[in-house]
């Protein structure tokens, strides 16, 4: 197992800033996913740990060595792409064992490396077949074993589910959680897909314009977002929110806009805000709470705009004001769109925003 540590990294393609003053430290054996929107950087900054990019500035540390202008062979990582990039010609166990007899891999090694990777994949039965009479699933079982026999320290994946449909998506990546316990390597996986990244996890990477916006636990990011980009970047649905100012009453810290009073005493302030301040109330969707809320403090109405039938619970979309508010209901309680309903907001996780960074408060 080796470390990956990243120093003041900066990528320049075509006169374009891809990355800039980056720093990311990846323990040995931990699993980290890079998540963010198409064009953030983060294959660029996967490719460029693999060596397929070289950087403008910083440095790049594999196990302690500094691998900034290392050839990819001698960096010890394995990559698999998005694209299978299999060979059409070649069987799967010649896919799988191309690199070593090119590296001149004793064939007894090479064998016991394929059998290992084959079991591990259930592979073995399709060692002799050739990728056109693979499905994609298997194909990239296949992609995955040949990084696999290298035996690395680090192996790096660029989306390599993105081609799969749902249900092969989400065997994969039970198969990829055993494969990372079993292996106890360092992986580091690039998606945009919020769902693979919070249950790949160990830790994760938030990307926005080539800057880490967050580095944390799935969990931690999820319940206390740095900014408004993570918190409107992770849930389905999005965090709601709601714009209003902080203000102090008789000891009492309350948000307030035109239409609703929030209590927010009890919130962790990193720094107490002083006076009226501008800020921004975040709620995620199965924090609201509709319907019967009798007793409940911070009750408002609106009006049932779309009901979502998602099997074990329901979306519920409400207009609030002109603002679409999103409640997750669990119970089947009888709901109907163009009605009124009342709604209270669990204060206990709420995220609050400054109006002018959008950092957390």
């Amino acid at each position: 197992m080796s470390n990956v540590a990243i120093r003041n990294l900066q990528i320049q393609l075509g006169g374009n800033k891809v990355i800039e003053s980056l720093n990311l430290d990846v323990k040995a054996g931990e699993f980290v996913v890079l998540l963010g929107p198409s064009g953030c950087g983060k294959s660029t900054l996967l490719h460029s740990i693999a060596g397929l990019i070289d950087t403008t500035s910083g440095q790049i540390e594999i196990g302690g060595k500094d691998m900034t202008w290392a050839d990819p062979k001698d960096r010890g990582i394995a990559l698999v792409f998005q694209s299978y990039a299999l060979y059409p010609t070649m069987n799967v166990e010649a896919n799988m064992s191309f690199g070593l007899r090119i590296n001149g891999t004793p064939k007894a090694e090479i064998a016991r490396r394929v059998a290992r990777a084959s079991d591990m994949l259930q592979l073995g039965p399709l060692l002799k077949r050739k990728p056109a009479n693979l499905s994609g699933g298997q194909r990239q079982r296949v992609a995955i074993g040949r990084a696999i026999v290298r035996e690395a320290d680090v192996m790096l994946f660029d989306e390599p589910l993105s081609n799969l449909d749902a249900k092969l998506r989400t065997e994969l990546r039970r198969e990829l959680k055993q494969l990372h316990k079993q292996l106890g390597a360092t992986m580091i996986y690039v998606t945009h897909d919020q769902v693979e990244a919070m249950t790949l996890a160990q830790r994760m990477a938030v990307m926005k314009g080539g800057v880490v916006q967050q580095f944390d636990t799935p969990a931690n990011i999820y319940s206390e977002p740095a900014n408004l980009f993570v918190a409107t970047f992770l849930g389905s649905p999005g965090m709601n929110l709601f714009k209003g100012k902080l203000e102090q009453e008789g000891g009492r810290t309350v948000f307030r806009n035109d239409h609703m009073s929030v209590d927010v005493t009890d919130y962790p302030f990193k720094q107490q805000p002083a006076g009226k301040h501008e800020c921004v109330l975040g709620v995620r969707p199965e924090d609201i709470d509709v319907g019967n809320c009798d007793g409940a403090e911070n009750v408002v109405c609106a009006s049932v705009s779309l009901i979502e039938a998602m099997g074990a619970h329901r979306v519920l979309w409400l207009d609030f004001h002109g603002t679409q508010v999103a409640g997750i209901v669990q119970d089947q309680q009888h709901l109907e769109t163009e009605k009124d309903i009342s709604f209270s907001i669990r204060t206990k996780r709420i995220s609050l925003f400054d109006g002018a960074s959008e950092q957390r408060l």
